[in-house]
């Protein structure tokens, strides 16, 4: 029963790695490829980072499809 907190330990670590790694980097024509957009600075309202077009530039694109 030791092992079971370093488990549940490095079952977190692993997943708050996982996370940083989401926002795919390229280029404007890859996030457009991905049926997204270029925004400089944030997205709009409703609609989610998906990746990053560039320096300060996100790439946006809305995650929830009805």
């Amino acid at each position: 029963m030791r092992i079971l907190p370093l488990l549940c330990a490095f079952l977190l670590l692993m997943l708050q790695g996982a996370a940083g790694l989401s926002l795919a980097r390229g280029l404007p024509q890859d996030c457009e490829r991905r049926g997204g957009f270029c925004s400089h600075g944030s997205c709009p309202p409703g609609i989610g980072r998906v990746g990053i077009c560039s320096e300060q530039v996100f790439c946006c694109r809305r995650r929830w499809y009805p």
